[in-house]
């Protein structure tokens, strides 16, 4: 996914960026961010399974009476 030089990278932005101070509570800012997403994405996943599940077919239905082929005066 990401490697070593890349995670090494964004890390040092961010700390030039937020500062030592300001960087743990971004980073907890982030990470409840990203669990409330995850979580709503979770919760669609769900509902969207529950509305695809299949559902009992209904009954067949009968037969159609047969229809003459005269027209009605």
């Amino acid at each position: 996914m990401f490697s070593i030089p890349d995670i090494l990278v964004v890390s040092i932005l961010a700390l030039l960026l937020f500062g030592p101070d300001r960087l743990p509570k971004v980073m907890r800012q982030a990470g409840r961010f990203m669990r409330e997403v995850q979580q709503t994405s979770n919760s669609f996943i769900a509902e969207m399974e529950r509305a695809a599940e299949v559902q009992e077919a209904p009954p067949p239905l009968e037969d159609p009476p047969p229809q003459s082929s005269k027209p009605e005066v």
